[in-house]
């Protein structure tokens, strides 16, 4: 089982910058697809965005095109989630997730199989 702790969150002034992190326990980290996703109150999990299990290839919503970036450092068990430019609209809690094993990126909830427990990021006007 993949336990996923996340960090960095925080408040941030609109157009400021943070940067998460999700440290993994599991020492095959490498085997998994990684995933971003976001809740906002009121609301539905959304996705943010998506690393293969390489890093070579991500994909993201297009709420976040441009302004986020995703990498991972598998040497380190951790995937990264640079935020830039941010926009109150980005405040919500931040969830790192593990998928299968798989060559492919993941998109839905349902397709990830570990959770962390989230990180606050809250962006003023």
């Amino acid at each position: 089982q993949v336990q996923l702790v996340e960090s960095g969150g925080g408040l941030v002034q609109a157009g400021g910058s943070l940067r998460l992190s999700c440290v993994a326990s599991e020492r095959t980290f490498s085997r998994y697809p990684m995933g971003w996703f976001r809740q906002a109150p009121g609301k539905e999990r959304q996705f943010v965005a998506a690393i293969s299990r390489s890093g070579t290839s991500t994909y993201y919503a297009d709420s976040v095109k441009g302004r986020f970036t995703i990498s991972r450092d598998n040497a380190k068990n951790t995937v990264y989630l640079q935020m830039n430019s941010l926009k109150p609209e980005d405040t919500a809690v931040y969830y790192c997730a593990a998928g299968p094993d798989g060559s492919r990126l993941y998109f839905h909830t349902y397709e990830y199989d570990y959770w962390g427990q989230g990180t606050q990021v809250t962006v003023s006007s």
